[in-house]
């Protein structure tokens, strides 16, 4: 089975066809019958993992796998502790309460790559960085959650799913996971369990995988 990272640039559809003519996964991965797992919306950046692994896609969305997402939002203001205490406990949008988030204020990211269309500044008002992992899926959750403290979202880049990263991905390039990160992303969720606390299986784990064919495609 196959495992791929991409770093999905801006304003690319997490999708591999598009009858408007937009700019979709195909015209960065040229690999047959994958597919993404969970979303990234059109204006997000960042870290999308494909595969041909449908039990493991299943089990990536599901929430109740908790599979914890980071997330690098540069925002409109600057951070505060009170804002940062309501990210932590959840705050109401929309959607509903969200569940407490990890955040923590962020230095710029360091070699971050420019946006193909840039980032509308208004000079009277700073920007700031933050770090915000959550492992729920509501729609636009980030962007809603920081907009809820009075902190707009001007851009979003997920940087890590569980402990694999971007590493020095640039936007549209991608690799396959070696061997033992596929096999310690399917151990950690043969081994959660589910609300009732039974253990849930990860069906078709046969052990190591074969050697990646190819390092990272751009």
């Amino acid at each position: 089975m196959l495992y791929i990272l991409l770093n999905k640039p801006y304003e690319v559809l997490t999708q591999f066809t598009d009858e408007h003519g937009r700019t979709t996964l195909k015209d960065f991965v040229s690999v047959p019958n994958i597919y993404p797992v969970g979303r990234l919306d059109f204006d997000s950046e960042g870290l999308l993992l494909l595969t041909d692994d449908k039990a493991l896609q299943h089990r990536l969305s599901d929430p109740r796998f908790k599979v914890p997402k980071t997330y690098w939002a540069q925002v409109e203001g600057t951070v505060t502790e009170e804002a940062l205490g309501k990210l932590r406990r959840g705050v109401k949008i929309k959607d509903g309460l969200t569940a407490p988030a990890r955040a923590e204020v962020l230095p710029e990211p360091a070699g971050l790559w420019e946006r193909s269309t840039p980032i509308r500044f208004r000079a009277s008002i700073p920007t700031s960085w933050l770090a915000i992992t959550i492992s729920q899926g509501m729609n636009r959750q980030v962007r809603k959650m920081c907009a809820a403290v009075g902190l707009p979202c001007l851009r979003l880049i997920r940087a890590r799913i569980d402990e694999l990263d971007l590493g020095e991905l640039a936007p549209g390039q991608w690799r396959e996971l070696a061997p033992e990160e596929s096999r310690k992303l399917k151990a950690k969720l043969s081994a959660t369990r589910d609300p009732a606390n039974r253990k849930v299986a990860v069906k078709g784990d046969k052990g190591p995988q074969a050697a990646p064919r190819g390092s990272v495609k751009g």
